[in-house]
């Protein structure tokens, strides 16, 4: 009994020291406290859901499994362990898993024994949260996965139509209508949807242009979004937060003839097909374009 106390002490301190290292940004240190910790008290269900959190934000699936697995073994009423173990069994492709995970967590998921496969609506995903935090839309297919419905800027690395694996808690909201959406942080590309995005440098006289540039994409098959109109800016602060219309980051309301236009699609044949229908459109005169990624 003594020497059980004196482990925990033990334990706890090496925990606290863990997660100062943690908060200072030194991860290695902490998960090499952590281990130590667990060494000391095989029962330190804290110590295997901090390791589990550090595995899960590197996207060391396995040691994140194998960390949360412990922890919910051990602390059956946690949630965040619930909820981690879940992220990892998605990301290893462990439906089996990741069901009865999210059933623990009281969520009704469909059977079967292949990837979960559901209707969650639209939410906001943010690509890169410790980098450019770009912010875009995607359809949930579940928990923590979305397919991605917007056009990412080319320099994110995702396309239109990726399914991404995302966080299971909110970091910010956007408004829409006067409904409120939570963002979720994207932490790695799940599944590619081999589309490609060109950037169209162009020139319109009225918006009335680009709406008619936008119906000649939709006939041939293509994706459009005008980024110069759609695209706005704002401080890492409003971004994890909700943005508020006070701030300065709204366009300028006056038309810009120059704009920057996002287009994707699976095969050059159809912007082919669309640079030679804009031949059509009066007030549009089309500049560079480029095929930024795939």
């Amino acid at each position: 009994m003594v020497v059980a106390l004196f482990n925990r002490y033990r334990a706890d301190r090496l925990h606290r020291q863990a997660q100062a290292c943690s908060r200072a940004g030194d991860e290695d240190a902490a998960l090499a406290l952590y281990a130590k910790c667990v060494v000391l008290d095989p029962g330190y269900a804290g110590a295997f859901y901090n390791m589990g959190l550090i595995h899960k934000y590197r996207g060391e699936w396995e040691q994140s499994f194998a960390s949360n697995a412990r922890a919910y073994e051990l602390s059956p009423g946690d949630e965040a362990s619930r909820w981690n173990l879940a992220i990892a069994a998605t990301a290893l492709r462990r439906w089996s898993v990741a069901r009865r995970a999210w059933r623990d967590n009281g969520l009704d998921v469909p059977g079967g024994e292949g990837p979960i496969t559901m209707d969650l609506g639209m939410t906001p995903v943010r690509l890169h949260p410790e980098g450019s935090g770009e912010v875009v839309w995607a359809q949930r297919i579940d928990p923590v996965r979305a397919r991605i419905i917007s056009i990412p800027f080319p320099e994110s690395g995702f396309r239109l139509g990726d399914v991404v694996l995302h966080d299971g808690a909110a970091a910010g909201a956007r408004v829409v209508d006067g409904r409120e959406y939570p963002v979720f942080n994207v932490l790695e590309l799940f599944e590619s949807s081999g589309s490609c995005t060109y950037v169209l440098e162009l020139r319109a006289s009225t918006a009335d242009r680009v709406a008619s540039l936008e119906r000649v994409a939709n006939d041939v098959g293509i994706t459009m979004e005008d980024w110069t109109a759609d695209v706005r800016s704002l401080c890492r602060q409003c971004s994890e937060g909700i943005p508020h219309d006070t701030h300065d980051h709204l366009p300028e309301p006056t038309w810009q003839v120059e704009r920057s236009i996002g287009l994707a699609a699976v095969d050059r044949s159809q912007i082919d097909a669309l640079v030679e229908a804009c031949s059509t459109i009066d007030g549009l005169v089309l500049g560079q374009l480029t095929l930024a990624g795939k």
